[in-house]
């Protein structure tokens, strides 16, 4: 086949066949493919879109570009995952894992980093002492087998044509294409041999989508694309305009995840996971309706059972329990200033991304892809909309590296929040 010629079929709007997109992705993974042709193939598909055919081909062709996970057929223990969109405080995943594995699921949560406001789940197990998210796949099939759940980085042998992809989307101004997103995002997930994927969908000042129509564009697309590839999927809409729970920063979500697991933590993070869970307890027929799902859901986690799974999954990927448990005792290793309300009233805001900005500046995110993370640096104690407050009356904690820099950015973390 000639590239060229495919490049300018899509760039005149014309529908490619499954092996001419096939051929593509071949050529992109042995990189036998040169860049500015990839870039000018991105740029037609950008403008130009693809059909549901094509984009089912190119997430299929992605995801066997490597290895899937296999896992042994049974039944009694779907294989499911959730993926999130991003956002700023979103720990869901950590509380999710041990949840659903708890609840006989297996859960192989194959995660990424954060970059800019959006934090990274694998950024937040990083944090934990001596947990190891770099995996082999024998021994990530072992664990999901074991413990129920594992949480690790994509594997090199895992979905190449997507990692070269992805990277060419990012300097090409291309990323914003639904269809590559589709695609990115699904081959990832395919890859992990999965029943079913509850996907969480934001929108918002936070969010990779700014409008709720945006937002439902994106999860429609996704839906259709997961089921055309023969896997349920079912995604739903949620607002980040404001930080889910009370933290964000690294180690800071931590903490507030074991808290979650203990029956502790902020309600609006306690609402997420058991909807997310409650969900793939109807997707894969263990319960008939979401009001069953999200009572079994509850009950487990208030059983305790998913804050013993966590501990299972620590010690499994090489975590060290006894540091953990004492570093969870323990004062935030960092520079600590009280930001306090300079009226009095009912809090009607708090702006999620300048939140998200002032733990990226505080260097608990990243400014660029190879930025070195401070993993204790954050904001924490956030008060939400809806409550009241004194002036004087302490808002958030901002954990810094040091004073100057708390300094810094005590202004702008107060600009966050709206009192009426």
């Amino acid at each position: 086949m000639n590239f060229l010629q495919l490049i300018e079929a899509k760039r005149d709007g014309a529908a490619l066949s499954d092996e001419q997109i096939s051929y593509i992705v071949k050529g992109i993974t042995a990189d036998t493919l040169p860049e500015y042709q990839i870039a000018a193939f991105l740029m037609a598909v950008y403008f130009k879109g693809l059909n549901a055919a094509e984009t089912r081909i190119l997430t299929l062709s992605m995801r066997d570009s490597g290895m899937v996970l296999q896992f042994p057929q049974d039944s009694s223990r779907p294989v499911v995952d959730k993926h999130s969109t991003g956002g700023v405080g979103d720990k869901v995943s950590l509380p999710l894992a041990p949840l659903l594995a708890a609840l006989g699921f297996r859960v192989p949560m194959i995660s990424g980093r954060g970059l800019g406001i959006t934090g990274g789940t694998l950024d937040k197990l990083e944090s934990i002492p001596g947990f190891s998210t770099a995996l082999p796949v024998d021994k990530i099939v072992d664990i999901v087998e074991r413990v129920g759940c594992a949480m690790i980085r994509q594997t090199e042998d895992m979905v190449p044509a997507d990692r070269r992809l992805y990277a060419m989307r990012d300097v090409t101004a291309t990323v914003p294409s639904i269809n590559l997103i589709t695609a990115s995002i699904l081959s990832k997930k395919l890859s992990e041999g999965l029943d079913a994927l509850v996907l969480d969908v934001k929108y918002g000042e936070a969010a990779f989508m700014k409008t709720r129509e945006d937002a439902h564009k994106l999860a429609e697309a996704m839906e259709t694309l997961g089921n055309a590839c023969g896997v349920k999927v079912e995604a739903f809409l949620n607002d980040m305009d404001i930080p889910l729970g009370r933290t964000a920063g690294n180690w800071l979500e931590v903490v507030e995840s074991v808290e979650c697991l203990e029956n502790r933590g902020p309600e609006d993070l306690r609402e997420l996971v058991l909807q997310c869970a409650g969900r793939l307890l109807v997707m894969t027929g263990r319960d008939s309706n979401l009001v069953a799902g999200l009572a079994k859901a509850t009950a487990c986690l208030e059983s305790g059972a998913p804050r013993a799974k966590w501990n299972e999954l620590l010690e499994a990927q090489g975590g060290d329990l006894k540091a953990f448990t004492q570093k969870l005792n323990s004062p935030i290793q960092a520079f600590s200033l009280p930001i306090a309300a300079n009226k009095s009233g009912t809090i009607s805001g708090c702006n999620a991304r300048i939140i998200g900005e002032v733990v990226r500046d505080l260097g608990g995110g990243r400014a660029a892809k190879d930025s070195i993370l401070d993993l204790n640096v954050g904001v924490a104690e956030m008060k939400k909309p809806g409550e009241g407050v004194k002036q004087g009356e302490q808002l958030c904690v901002l954990y810094a590296r040091n004073e100057v820099e708390a300094v810094a950015n005590a202004e702008r973390t107060l600009s966050a929040w709206t009192i009426k």
